[in-house]
């Protein structure tokens, strides 16, 4: 049964938040997805002082810090880069944008493996000794210790290293080693073997080569890596390819198996069980064909806009004491490629025109500001029916706990006399809705000492999240609904969210080691450390250079990595051959679509690591 948004009754609960003049308001156009957590990983969201569990799926952004305890490690993704932290590791996001990731790593290993790097993107990676500048797609690990010291490795791409006065280009097949804060002392030489952290990195990589969702989904939304191990690709005459979920029990419906959690800016963020669940719920559409729910991704050559929850909303009747009181009971829908998303928290035009355009090809400009505008007198909801609307109480809503049981189909006589909407209705959160599910064991907490251990930034960070407390007063004040950055940013002190030294004067000219490298990438293309790509508009600087250690085995570099050209605006992304799709069947393989048994909706890892591997067990 479609619905009709009732626009004259929806009144303060369901009303679509105003839109603003200044894009630089908007929330951003990505996130970082917590892709895999192996061992004791935990999490702080911004704004709290609570470390929690670290959970596969939920979205990080600015302000948001990782520990990872002694054996342990975790996957980033970034979608058009991964970054990945080794044992006894601290992390944070300085920023996350649509034009910057700004990384601070005060003790451990990192990885990052960046596939695109366009123009006017910016990559940087803070240490307690140096400030690291990607210059181009390739291979990168940074290591930090206890110390002051930092080894830099490039297995392809380049990188500045700016700390100390000093300002190094670092390039293929080459790594260093910065010791010191004031007056750094650096030793250049080849990369040497790499290590098991290494070696998990690589097969990781490995096993995002060659990728039949690479064909329809778009490189940089994270998680469409996921896909093609738990369902397969059908072709259909109005939507295109669509993906089909087979790792899914009878009955199943998008959104009913997950939970809900407030992240700043976007608000209610939904995390899903299913560990492929990411880029579904966040991008694209979800479309009922043939008998089974399939996934309509945005246009793949089309840059994604990330979205907290792809779906239309569904409460009661306002209660007659009050105008504006939301109904006890609350619901949700997956949209349509025909529905439009109206987020819940103030935007520009052009950021709800392209949250919009990149998330479905059945939509235009007009359609988006028509259904903004309420120039649609009864837009219908393919998707708002008892198979697709689930529903819980307000109270389980904003627990922050996984639904599980408490979660079911909307009753047909609740849903007769409903309203039904595009926004998220105005509810304010709890402390626990932004902490998510409570652990169920200890959570390790990073020394003292680490957090509070300065780093030297090459770009000053946003001034750090308001305290939650803080935001829950402003929220209240605005509605109960989500609070822009630009008003985020109003409620604290500008300071950062960490101690920070900010290099002097700028960025510096990047100069080569005083012994050049030369030799082969692991592309087996000749490459030259003696003209390395350096920063616009810098300044030339002096220093010494400490004597290379002699030379060493070369470390492993990932098969389809090149060295990347000098030029920016590039990718390093050459798994997938630049062919056309392969063909898709017409319908589905009728043998493998849901499973026997509604108990077992999914092949989960109940172990201490959560999703572990389950990507690679299903293959074996």
């Amino acid at each position: 049964m479609a619905m009709r948004l009732c626009v004259a009754l929806l009144g303060a609960s369901l009303a679509m938040p105003p839109l603003v003049c200044a894009q630089e308001a908007d929330a951003p156009a990505r996130v970082a997805r917590l892709a895999d957590a192996e061992g004791a990983v935990s999490v702080q969201p911004a704004g709290l002082s609570e470390w929690i569990s670290a959970e596969i799926n939920r979205p990080l952004t600015r302000g948001d810090q990782l520990w990872c305890d002694e054996d342990s490690r975790a996957e980033l993704d970034l979608g058009d880069a991964f970054v990945r932290l080794g044992s006894h590791t601290a992390f944070a996001f300085f920023n996350l944008d649509d034009r910057s990731a700004q990384l601070q790593l005060t003790v451990g290993t990192l990885i990052a493996v960046v596939h695109e790097l366009p123009e006017g993107m910016h990559y940087e990676v803070d240490t307690p000794s140096v400030a690291v500048t990607l210059l181009a797609p390739g291979q990168y690990r940074i290591e930090v210790n206890a110390a002051d010291s930092t080894t830099v490795k490039v297995s392809t791409g380049s990188m500045q290293v700016d700390g100390g006065g000093e300002s190094v280009a670092i390039g293929t097949q080459q790594m260093a080693t910065f010791v010191g804060q004031q007056s750094a002392s650096y030793q250049v030489g080849p990369l040497q073997a790499g290590d098991d952290f290494d070696a998990w990195s690589l097969a990781r990589d490995q096993g995002l080569a060659n990728l039949p969702a690479d064909q329809y989904v778009a490189e940089q939304v994270p998680g469409h890596s996921e896909l093609d191990a738990s369902g397969y690709w059908q072709s259909t005459p109005v939507y295109g390819a669509v993906w089909v979920p087979t790792l899914v029990g009878v009955g199943w419906v998008p959104f009913r198996h997950g939970h809900w959690v407030w992240v700043s800016p976007w608000g209610w963020t939904w995390i899903d069980d299913a560990r492929w669940g990411f880029a579904p719920a966040h991008y694209g559409r979800w479309v009922q064909w043939n008998g089974a729910w399939c996934w309509v991704p945005g246009p793949p050559h089309v840059h994604p806009v990330y979205a907290p929850a792809q779906v239309g909303w569904v409460t009661g009747a306002p209660q007659p004491r009050s105008a504006q009181a939301v109904a006890a009971r609350l619901g949700w829908f997956p949209l349509s490629p025909r529905d439009v998303y109206v987020p819940a928290y103030a935007v520009s035009g052009a950021y709800l025109s392209r949250v919009n355009m990149s998330n479905t090809r059945l939509l235009s400009g007009g359609d988006v500001a028509a259904a903004y505008q309420h120039r649609v007198p009864a837009p219908r909801y393919e998707n708002a029916s008892t198979a697709g609307v689930t529903v819980v109480t307000q109270q389980v809503f904003v627990s922050g706990q996984r639904l599980g049981t408490q979660a079911g189909a909307a009753n047909p006589a609740w849903l007769s006399s409903a309203l039904v909407g595009a926004a998220a209705p105005a509810l304010a959160p709890t402390r626990q809705s932004a902490l998510g599910p409570l652990p169920a064991y200890s959570v390790p907490r990073p020394p003292p000492a680490y957090l509070n251990r300065a780093v030297l930034v090459r770009t000053p960070p946003p001034a750090a999240a308001p305290p939650f407390e803080r935001q829950l007063t402003a929220i209240h004040a605005n509605g109960d609904r989500p609070l822009s950055r630009g008003e985020l940013t109003g409620l604290q002190p500008p300071r950062a969210a960490a101690p920070v030294r900010v290099l002097p004067g700028g960025a510096r000219q990047a100069r080569a080691p005083a012994v050049p490298v030369s030799g082969l990438d692991g592309a087996g293309r000749e490459f030259n450390s003696a003209a390395p790509r350096v920063l616009p508009g810098a300044a030339p600087v002096s220093g010494s250079v400490l004597a290379p250690d002699p030379p060493r085995p070369a470390a492993r570099t990932t098969p389809g990595l090149s060295a990347p050209p000098a030029a920016g605006g590039v990718s390093v992304r050459a798994q997938v051959p630049a062919a056309a799709p392969p063909a898709l069947p017409a319908t589905a393989p009728p043998a493998t679509h849901a499973a026997p048994s509604q108990s077992a909706p999914e092949l989960r890892d109940t172990g201490p690591h959560g999703d572990r591997d389950t990507r690679e067990r299903l293959q074996r």
